[in-house]
C-alpha cells in the first residue's frame, strides 16, 4: 500500500482502533493526542502529543502505533511526539469523555473560566461517575495513575478515579 492511496480519514479511523494501555476504553483519538498525520510518497507521520511529560504509556501507545500501520501495508512509518502545545483535556472528545464516566472514571470538568483567588483554595466539585451525586471528596491527589487523582463519594461511597483536568 503507498500512502497516496489513501487520505488522512482513512488513517484516524484506523488510529481510532487503538486504545490507551492506562485507560482502554479511550482510543488515543479520544484521548486527543493524535495532534496530526502527515504523508507522502515515502512515509507516513503520526504525531502524538503525551498527556503529560513523561508519560508511561507513550512508548506503547508508538509502537503499537507502528504495528497498526505496518499491518496494514505501510512500509515506512515515523511517530513524532510534540510538547508543544502541551495537551490539554480539552482535546479529548465528548465521546470519550462519556466512555470515562461509563467506565467509572469521572471525566474532567470544564476548565474554570473565572479567575478567582477564592476559588483556588476550595476543593474542585467532581462528580461520581456511579450515582451523579456531587457530594464527593479528593483523597489522593494521585490516583490509578498520574493523570488521574482519586476521590470518594459522599453518598453511595464508591471510590473512583478522576480524570484530572489540565
Amino acid at each position: 500500500m503507498t500512502t497516496h492511496q489513501i487520505d488522512k480519514q482513512t488513517i484516524y479511523s484506523y488510529l481510532e482502533e487503538i486504545n490507551d494501555p492506562e485507560v482502554p476504553v479511550l482510543s488515543i483519538i479520544d484521548l486527543g493526542i493524535v495532534r496530526d498525520v502527515k504523508m507522502n510518497e515515502e512515509e507516513l507521520e503520526v504525531v502524538i502529543t503525551p498527556t503529560y511529560t513523561g508519560c508511561p504509556a507513550m512508548d506503547m501507545i508508538s509502537a503499537t502505533i507502528k504495528i497498526q500501520l505496518a499491518t496494514l501495508g505501510f512500509k515506512k512509518i515515523k511517530i513524532t511526539q510534540v510538547l508543544s502545545p502541551a495537551w490539554t483535556t480539552e482535546w479529548m472528545s465528548e465521546e470519550g469523555k462519556r466512555k470515562l464516566k461509563e467506565y467509572g472514571i469521572a471525566p474532567p470538568n470544564p476548565r474554570q473560566q473565572v479567575c478567582d483567588q477564592k476559588l483556588f483554595a476550595a476543593a474542585e466539585a467532581v462528580q461520581c461517575p456511579h450515582c451523579n451525586s456531587y457530594h464527593t471528596h479528593r483523597i489522593s491527589e494521585f490516583g490509578s495513575t498520574a493523570c488521574k487523582a482519586l476521590y470518594q463519594c459522599d453518598d453511595c461511597k464508591e471510590p473512583f478515579d478522576y480524570f484530572k483536568c489540565h
